[in-house]
């Protein structure tokens, strides 16, 4: 078991300095272990939980489609369905007359799923804003949702740009080749 440091608290000198990016990113984590420890007493992982979340707001997505809609790469997705088809939560089948593609579709209990891992997610949610006020978590949800507008922006602009995230195998060998990232 890793020891955990607690944040500090709220108003310390060492709050104030904390970079935003690494407050996001320490709660995106804090809500990822929070829903995991829910979902692990029904076998499914915080990977599993963003496939099936997909696919209970559209059944029926390619492969591709999916990995887009759960927003993990296209590996990651192939590796969760094949863990999700063992466990009889989704089945991957051929459209008529398309061999090619193949699309993934919830069994009868992946959609029970539903029922019993989103009241997890929602309990979660409920716990994090514990002791704010509503007005605070509006004025929140406003202020990520135009952070996460700002940062999309700035990555369609360095469309065409030699600027853009590498892949983690690209990152790879260029460690292997000591090129700089």
């Amino acid at each position: 078991m890793r020891d955990r440091q607690p944040p500090p608290p709220a108003d310390s000198a060492e709050d104030t300095q904390e970079r935003l990016a690494h407050i996001v990113k320490d709660a995106a984590r804090a809500y990822v272990r929070a829903l995991q420890m829910r979902l692990a007493s029904h076998a499914v992982s915080y990977g599993h939980w963003s496939v099936l979340r997909a696919l209970w707001l559209r059944d029926g997505l390619s492969q591709r489609e999916l990995s887009i809609q759960a927003g993990i790469t296209e590996p990651t997705t192939f590796t969760a369905v094949k863990a999700l088809e063992t466990l009889g939560y989704v089945e991957r089948m051929h459209l008529p007359g398309n061999d090619r593609k193949v699309h993934v579709y919830l069994t009868k209990l992946g959609r029970q799923l539903q029922r019993k891992l989103v009241p997890l997610a929602e309990e979660v949610n409920e716990i994090s804003v514990r002791g704010i006020s509503a007005e605070d978590v509006e004025t929140t949800r406003r202020v990520l949702l135009a952070i996460t507008a700002a940062l999309a922006e700035d990555e369609a602009a360095a469309e065409g740009t030699k600027r853009r995230v590498p892949s983690t195998r690209e990152l790879g060998q260029r460690l292997v080749r000591n090129e700089p990232t």
